[in-house]
């Protein structure tokens, strides 16, 4: 089998090693100016820790905002853990970075949307023509999305 390079993957670690780098600042010096995220995760990914009644309430995926109100942002290589308030009841959440699917900065207009493997997983099987070439394991890819769903109407 030839080698090649998997720039799919690579991007993926580049932009995880981007909000990883964003968060941290955050972490460290807290949000600048009108700054402030939306962040959508995979509520079954392995490591999300969360309230089981959050759990129940998002039981496949879950947007959280960080702005006005958090507490204990913690970043590690593996992801971040935060505290969020809920209807006035504060929650500690983990979330790794595998479970990020999207990462949203409405303020900049900045965003980015990580594929998963069940998703193009999805796509090849739709896709699927029943043959059976030896193709490479689809990688995570990450591209930026539209804002227009974040906009204020």
């Amino acid at each position: 089998m030839a080698r090649s390079i998997d720039y799919g993957n690579l991007m993926h670690r580049a932009m995880r090693g981007l909000i990883q780098s964003v968060l941290e600042d955050v972490a460290e010096h807290g949000l600048p100016g009108a700054h402030h995220f939306f962040i959508t995760f995979d509520t079954t990914c392995e490591g999300v820790e969360m309230a089981d009644w959050l759990r129940s309430r998002y039981p496949s995926e879950m947007t959280i905002v960080v702005q006005h109100w958090f507490e204990n942002l913690e970043v590690t290589d593996d992801g971040f853990s935060i505290t969020l308030n809920f209807g006035n009841q504060p929650e500690p959440l983990v979330i790794p970075f595998d479970a990020v699917r999207t990462f949203v900065d409405p303020s900049v207009e900045f965003g980015l949307r990580f594929e998963s493997h069940s998703d193009e997983d999805d796509e090849e099987d739709e896709e699927d023509d029943g043959d059976d070439d030896d193709d490479p394991p689809p990688s995570h890819e990450a591209e930026v999305v539209s804002l227009d769903k974040f906009r204020k109407q």
